[in-house]
């Protein structure tokens, strides 16, 4: 009995009552493999993993017929459970910092003597407000052509490609048989009637045979990905060819070529702190990276489109569209803003970034992986 813990024991670490306990051993949900000479249930590493997995799902919200569900699914093992466990909590705090930031606007408001509208204030709460990046992309993360043809070269001879991250539809193209994997249902529901059919999944876990495609392809999706080398392993699997639109976070002083991160906010550094490195992401698909320009006119309104555009980082409809100014939170955001505006204003950001406005295109870590 050394290697098993008691229910007690248990029950204090995990922060549940035994009573807790006792119920899940009762509906078969975690039953402890042994008994102490007492008469106590005492529970092995096994189990202990077992409750994890349940009290993770449990304290997201899963009612305990789902749970059951989710543990004995065959086909997921502990890690796996660990990855849905990570993605789903990521998700959580997004709609809290999204959530947070629509109090602190009202608050604002109420400050000085503005009432939020009835409609607003009940979408604080609804899937409106954590949909609100997606919900901006129509209006603003539009195809590239010039970024499309590179990727579209890049697909080669494929005729059937799997689109990883799908979004509502960006540089899918129309002369191939397309796929679409995407798990968010807001971005399902915005696909154009005319787009691919679209699979609900996640990239770490494609519903796909191996080598079900010619080209698999993913653009500016990776960094949402809570798995990402799983994700691009998973690419590699089910198609001969892979291409990923992504970013590079691995080259020395990266923060500074941006004068956005650069100046104003080095709070990005902080989101991209887990970020697998370029030489990571190129050996999961066993391909090669080539540099990606971003012309000044860009019409993909991804974070860095708008380099020769700045003016543009002040409109909350472009900001909205983009996931870093969610997960910087409020403040950073607000504090980037007001600087920004603050040296539009007086010159300095021209007297800065001078050198920018004669190029037509900048290199700022774009990448385009090809395998």
């Amino acid at each position: 009995m050394e290697e098993h813990l008691t229910v007690g024991r248990v029950a204090e670490l995990a922060d549940v009552s035994v009573r807790t306990l006792h119920h899940y051993d009762e509906i078969s949900l975690v039953k402890p493999s042994a008994r102490t000479a007492t008469g106590y249930r005492a529970y092995s590493a096994a189990d202990v993993e077992r409750l994890r997995e349940v009290l993770g799902y449990r304290r997201l919200g899963f009612g305990l017929r789902e749970i059951a569900t989710l543990v004995d699914d065959p086909a997921t093992d502990a890690v796996a459970h660990l990855r849905r466990l990570r993605g789903l909590l990521r998700e959580q705090r997004d709609r809290t910092a999204a959530m947070v930031a629509a109090i602190d606007k009202e608050l604002e408001s109420r400050v000085i003597g503005v009432r939020t509208a009835p409609e607003d204030q009940l979408k604080m709460f609804g899937a409106q407000l954590y949909e609100s990046i997606g919900s901006a992309y129509p209006a603003t993360r539009r195809t590239e052509p010039r970024i499309a043809a590179r990727i579209w070269e890049a697909l080669g001879d494929a005729r059937t490609v799997l689109n990883v991250g799908a979004g509502t539809g960006s540089y899918e193209p129309t002369d191939r048989k397309v796929t679409a994997v995407e798990p968010s249902a807001i971005m399902r529901a915005q696909r154009p009637a005319e787009a691919a059919p679209c699979v609900a999944a996640s990239a770490e876990q494609l519903p796909f045979p191996d080598r079900s495609f010619d080209a698999a392809m993913a653009v500016s999706t990776v960094h949402h990905w809570p798995d990402p080398l799983a994700g691009l392993r998973e690419m590699r699997r089910v198609a001969r060819r892979v291409v990923v639109f992504t970013y590079d976070a691995g080259t020395t002083g990266w923060l500074e070529r941006f004068w956005l991160t650069r100046d104003y906010l080095p709070e990005f550094a902080g989101l991209l702190a887990d970020w697998p490195s370029l030489a990571d992401m190129t050996r999961a698909i066993e391909g090669q990276a080539e540099p990606v320009l971003i012309p000044w006119d860009c019409a993909d309104g991804f974070f860095e489109a708008h380099w020769r555009r700045p003016e543009a980082y002040l409109d909350e409809h472009v900001r909205r569209a983009v996931s870093v100014w969610t997960r910087v939170g409020p403040q950073a955001e607000q504090r980037a803003v007001d600087g920004l505006r603050d040296d539009l204003s007086s010159g300095r950001w021209a007297d800065r970034n001078r050198d920018l406005i004669a190029l037509d295109t900048a290199e700022l870590g774009l990448r385009l992986l090809v395998a």
